[in-house]
């Protein structure tokens, strides 16, 4: 005796009509397992870990295939930003894919000429 519960029978006669329901308004979207594999370790290569690079590259992925953007053409056009941009372009990214109420913000550190401060008198 054990005071988990009990699975439910897999035999379900509902099963396939709550499934069914669950996904109604998701679109399945696929994607070639080697578009897959080359956006995840595109992010593991510059530093992301496992589970950020897959949740990230399925992200991208997602709307790249929305907006009619090839998966490489994507990679090609993401290695030419440093690591900074990068991170502001997935942050972007991500955010357009969130709740409103959820964002995902980076800090802008102000840069002050302070010789053009010490010209100036009060």
């Amino acid at each position: 005796m054990s005071n988990l519960p009990q699975e439910k029978p897999q035999n379900y006669s509902d099963r396939d009509v709550r499934e069914f329901f669950n996904r109604y308004f998701t679109k399945t979207l696929t994607f070639p397992s080697n578009q897959i594999d080359a956006v995840v370790g595109f992010f593991e290569k510059r530093g992301f870990d496992n589970t950020a690079a897959v949740s990230t590259a399925i992200v991208l992925l997602e709307q790249a295939k929305l907006d009619d953007i090839n998966a490489f053409k994507l990679l090609d056009t993401l290695k030419g930003l440093s690591d900074v941009e990068l991170s502001r372009v997935v942050a972007q990214v991500l955010n357009y894919n969130r709740p409103r109420c959820s964002s995902l913000g980076f800090q802008r550190t102000n840069q002050r000429n302070t010789s053009e401060q010490r010209n100036i008198a009060p």
